[in-house]
């Protein structure tokens, strides 16, 4: 990770900020405010992870304080209304942000670091790193997973319509795609989670399910595993039986893939303390 040193006069950036989600929004509105030569790189489109949100869905948030804004007193607001504020904000700062562009190193050096993108490489003195956790979905690992059926989230519910989907895990991504789809009329919704409870979702989301699941629109699996995923029809295992369901689409819920390796990389250290039940 070594380089040359850069003289601090020709350096180009003060900041390079990595993420243009909420957090890194927030973080370039500072940077203008105190007037630093910065960049903002998304390896994403405008929205990050919120654009992939499922159409209507609720984004639960506090008030704050932006720089060059002030408050926002949103608590609940609406996938859609969130991201029209944030354009917004945009237009009236100016503000502007790489997007499609994902950094591959940070390499340091003498007087601060390099950043490496798909794009270029970016001199600077320093780098806030607001990538969030969302940034590469964990997938099953399953025989039949790279069919183009097969998607890690949810946007519209509608395109479903009259299908029969297989949604897979249990918190509450997976509990609101699921209940989104069995609204769909025609729409055939199974959702397996390896675990006895779903007991990481809220639980408005868990009522919403088991209101599904009463009035016979959506079956849930527990304690279930996906084994293989066919053109037709899905295999799974649930409990020591074999089940094949019909299928002709499988949502992949199930979290993301911290980013460790790449932070290793930069030379932050990670240490993972796990709890006790």
């Amino acid at each position: 990770m070594s380089a040359e040193p850069i003289d601090r006069d020709q350096m180009e950036y003060d900041v390079v900020i990595v993420g243009g989600g909420p957090a890194g929004f927030a973080a370039s509105l500072a940077a203008m405010q105190h007037r630093l030569r910065f960049v903002t790189i998304e390896q994403d489109s405008f929205g990050g992870t919120v654009a992939h949100f499922p159409r209507g869905k609720l984004v639960m948030t506090a008030p704050a304080t932006l720089p060059l804004i002030g408050k926002v007193k949103f608590r609940e607001i609406s996938k859609e209304k969130l991201l029209g504020f944030w354009a917004g904000v945009a237009r009236k700062t100016g503000l502007r942000i790489h997007y499609g562009e994902q950094v591959g190193r940070i390499a340091r050096r003498d007087d601060g670091f390099a950043v490496e993108t798909t794009r270029g490489v970016y001199p600077t003195r320093s780098v806030v790193l607001a990538i969030g956790r969302r940034g590469t979905p964990r997938k099953l690992d399953v025989p039949g997973e790279e069919q183009s059926k097969v998607v890690y989230r949810l946007i519209d519910p509608e395109q479903y319509r009259g299908q029969q989907v297989l949604v897979v895990g249990g918190g509450d991504s997976a509990l609101e795609a699921a209940a989104a789809l069995a609204e769909q009329p025609g729409t055939t919704v199974t959702l397996s989670y390896r675990s006895e409870s779903f007991s990481r979702a809220k639980t408005k989301n868990r009522d919403r399910v088991a209101a599904a699941q009463n009035a016979r629109r959506l079956t849930v699996l527990m304690e279930s595993q996906v084994t293989q995923i066919g053109a037709d029809a899905v295999d799974l295992e649930q409990r020591g039986r074999r089940l094949r369901i019909g299928n002709d689409a499988v949502v992949v819920c199930a979290g993301g893939i911290l980013p460790t390796p790449f932070l290793k990389s930069i030379g932050i250290e990670v240490e993972t303390k796990y709890g006790t039940a």
